[in-house]
């Protein structure tokens, strides 16, 4: 305020003036009893003390000091994005040309009246250009908030006053890093961003995501979840294909669906062990604009096991004798199993030494944690000592191992498993009544968590798998395993007369582990009462088995910051690395064994992190495009700790290709962030007075009078022209 008045007499004023006025219109309408309605009397007094505030407050003259930069002292940097997504062809030419033919079209000679102007260029980081026929969008990438942090740098040197960002926004790092707005803001610099580019290509499809595992299993199945984003072809047929050095692994026919993106599910045989380069594609239709963007390239490991899985089993039965027989012949899985023939007499089978079980069930953890696998049978849960139980349940919890729980006369709520640790583990609740277990056939049903299940996929098409089910011969008998707890998954159910539908095949995560419940001992059935050639038990047993232990974490566990490295080699190696009782193990020699894709080698060390026990930590640069192997070992003197492989890759000049619409909403929030603003190519031309008022570079305060503007005219005319239309319509003059 310019007036020499407190702000507090206006504050008074205003309160006084609005009682008063309040107090007229009251006692006028008291006078004319029916004259005017209380709400329209509230609203005329609403416009009067809004005219008589707004009157008073211009005697206090009103103004506002606002920082302005010095005209011919400051540089306003001129950032252009010459990447190849800037060569893309719109309406009225390519981006890049649209860029130029906007700077040259007057802005830039709006911009050189008022301040020097500093021209980059912007790819993978900003370089400093001359003029702007050095432009040729043809940098690989694009990486806006590196370019934006040199031009920070340059701003401590510089009187740099305001940044001119032209883009399509299409930035490959997935966006403008905390980082980067810190140092912007940090030197006060705003971002203004142009946004060239259409915000929707009318005909286009993009393969906009493929998810595969990290690693698997040889030979088994595996799915790969494929990400689709498409306008103009909805209820179009598109084919996506998986394959493996110019072998198809995989096809299958979607349908696009108008959605903004759309999820499908892929599924394929892994093979043998080795390293898989897969490329996911998904075939160009008629009059699409552009195909390189319909194919992605993923790195999967296929490790060659086995996995050792050790079975309790109580009492000798069917069910036992056709899950050994489902699992013996593949070869990535070992069913170790004891089973109990008297109270005193066990009887192993797939042992790998005459030592191993001759005791019983393992005493000491390092002897359970040699398998990445558990199954208990038909055999009561005080079977197992305090001390066993316990590790049963650190054998889930810290050594990540999957548990299963099979149905039985000796298993679940009659087994005694309703109490810790066995209440924690499973996925259940279990009833509180024995007598649970009932010996009569039931039939099995997937629900539709267990249709697009790996575990229990036995024909490709969700549908047709569940179909397929429906028709499974009866199970022998079921066990009533309560409720399925919140966060589990049920998979199958039991469709039992007179109790409705029962849980049969539940699963959850626990820890670093899984368990499951699978609530019969009657699925030997699905072998004996079907042709001789049907492979139905054993897929699903196989399937339910590799579940339980392929992702069983060994000693070592390696990691890396990004799988897929788009222009940017840099990663960080990572190896979680424990003892042989699964607890983080310190004081150990990690080394990494880096295979490049023309094969040569590179060793280097991993150092611990002292923010976590039993970590190691390597910053590494991949030098050049392809696919990397890293093999991990980690050993102590005189004792080796074990080894991982972990793959990634690096892919240059590819990801331009994706994201071709321009990203509005990424300059939008970044010109927002800065303090600048964002605009359209063709709201640019008033951009030379917009940033004239910036708190960067050299500038100086002006205070702007705002009691005399013409708005301020115009808002008092508005007011007392509203009050007297609603006072005539209303009868109240």
């Amino acid at each position: 305020m310019l007036g020499s008045w407190p702000v507090w007499v206006l504050a008074a004023l205003i309160v006084a003036a609005a009682m008063g006025l309040g107090w007229l219109l009251w006692r006028r309408r008291s006078r004319q009893p029916g004259s005017l309605r209380l709400g329209r009397a509230a609203v005329l007094w609403l416009l009067e003390t809004a005219l008589v505030a707004l009157l008073l407050l211009l005697l206090w003259q009103p103004a506002i000091s606002v920082s302005t930069l010095k005209p011919q002292q400051n540089v306003v940097a001129v950032v252009v994005d010459d990447s190849t997504s800037m060569a893309v062809a719109d309406a009225n030419g390519t981006r890049k040309d649209a860029a130029v033919a906007l700077l040259r079209g007057g802005l830039l000679d709006s911009l050189q009246k008022r301040f020097v102007v500093r021209f980059y260029r912007a790819g993978a980081e900003a370089t400093r250009i001359d003029k702007l026929d050095q432009l040729t969008a043809r940098q690989p990438a694009t990486h806006l908030g590196e370019s934006l942090k040199t031009v920070a740098a340059d701003s401590a040197t510089l009187p740099i006053g305001a940044v001119i960002l032209l883009s399509d926004g299409a930035d490959n790092t997935g966006g403008i890093d905390r980082g980067t707005l810190a140092q912007l803001r940090e030197h006060r610099l705003p971002v203004n961003t142009i946004g060239f580019g259409r915000e929707q290509m009318d005909k286009d499809i993009e393969l906009a995501n493929a998810d595969v595992p990290i690693r698997t299993l040889a030979n088994s199945r595996m799915e790969a979840l494929v990400t689709i984003r498409q306008h103009g072809f909805s209820g179009n047929h598109a084919r996506i294909t998986v394959r493996d050095a110019g072998k198809t692994l995989a096809a299958r026919d979607v349908t696009l669906r108008d959605a903004p993106s759309q999820t499908e599910t892929i599924l394929l045989d892994a093979g043998h062990e080795g390293v898989r380069d897969l490329r996911i594609s998904i075939d160009p239709l008629k009059g699409e604009e552009s195909s390189a963007n319909n194919q992605v390239t993923r790195v999967l490991y296929v490790d060659s096991g086995p996995r050792r899985v050790l079975y309790v089993e109580g009492e000798p039965r069917w069910e036992y004798k056709f899950i050994r027989r489902a699992v013996e012949d593949d070869k990535q899985l070992q069913l170790v199993s004891m089973l109990r023939t008297t109270q005193n007499k066990i009887y192993r089978q797939g042992v790998s030494s005459p030592e191993e079980l001759q005791d019983g069930f393992p005493t000491k953890p390092e002897d359970l944690f040699a398998y990445e696998g558990l199954v208990l049978g038909s055999v009561e849960a005080a079977y197992f000592s305090p001390a066993q139980q316990e590790m049963i349940r650190q054998f889930v919890d810290r050594r990540g191992g999957g548990l299963l729980f099979l149905g039985g006369r000796a298993s679940l709520a009659d087994g005694g498993y309703k109490q810790q640790p066995f209440d924690d583990l499973l996925p259940v609740i279990l009833p509180s009544g024995k007598n649970t277990f009932v010996r009569d056939m039931v039939e099995a049903n997937l629900t539709a968590s267990g249709k697009d299940s790996l575990i229990c996929r036995v024909e490709e098409d969700p549908d047709a798998n569940a179909d397929r089910w429906s028709r499974f011969p009866l199970l022998a008998n079921y066990q009533d395993a309560g409720k399925v707890k919140p966060g589990a998954v049920e998979l199958a159910q039991m469709e039992v007369p007179g109790h409705g539908k029962l849980p049969l095949l539940v699963t959850q995560n626990y820890g670093r582990g899984r368990t499951a419940v699978f609530a019969t001992g009657g699925s030997w059935r699905w072998k004996m009462q079907q042709p001789v050639g049907d492979t139905s038990q054993q897929t699903v047993w196989r399937q339910m088995v590799r579940w339980l232990s392929a992702d069983t974490p060994a000693q070592v566990v390696a990691s890396v910051s990004q799988r897929l490295l788009e222009d940017d080699g840099h990663l960080q190696l990572r190896a979680d690395v424990r003892d042989a009782n699964y607890v983080p193990a310190c004081n150990v020699d990690v080394e990494a064994r880096i295979v490049a894709p023309d094969g040569s080698t590179e060793t280097m060390p991993l150092k611990a992190d002292n923010q976590h026990s039993g970590m190691y930590l390597a910053d590494w640069d991949a030098p050049k495009d392809g696919s990397y192997i890293a093999e991990i070992t980690a050993a102590r003197p005189n004792q080796n700790l074990g080894r991982d492989v972990i793959t990634f890759r690096r892919e240059d000049g590819v990801a331009e290709n994706f994201g071709r619409a321009q990203n509005r909403e990424l300059l939008e929030k970044l010109a927002q962030a800065t303090g600048g603003n964002y605009y359209k190519p063709s709201d640019a031309r008033r951009l030379g007075e917009d940033i004239s008022y910036s708190e960067a570079g050299i500038s100086m305060r002006e205070t702007k009078d705002l009691w005399n503007m013409p708005a301020v005219f115009l808002a008092i005319l508005l007011l007392r022209a509203a009050e007297w239309l609603l006072r005539r319509k209303w009868g109240f003059v």
